[in-house]
């Protein structure tokens, strides 16, 4: 495809706000998934530093 502007290159024929807010959404969604998998390994890790120094 061709686009003569930015601004028709956003639009894309019509579809421009499901194709974005869909990039949008997605990028969100890992980034979301990154946070939760690093505050999960932090719990984990002080939980198995806990269970360590109770067992000391």
């Amino acid at each position: 495809m061709n686009w003569a502007s930015f601004a028709e290159f956003t639009d894309m024929g019509g579809y421009g706000l499901y194709v974005w807010g869909s990039y949008i959404m997605a990028a969100a969604a890992l980034i979301w998934e990154a946070f939760e998998l690093a505050h999960r390994r932090r719990s984990a890790l002080a939980e198995e530093r806990e269970r360590a120094a109770y067992q000391e």
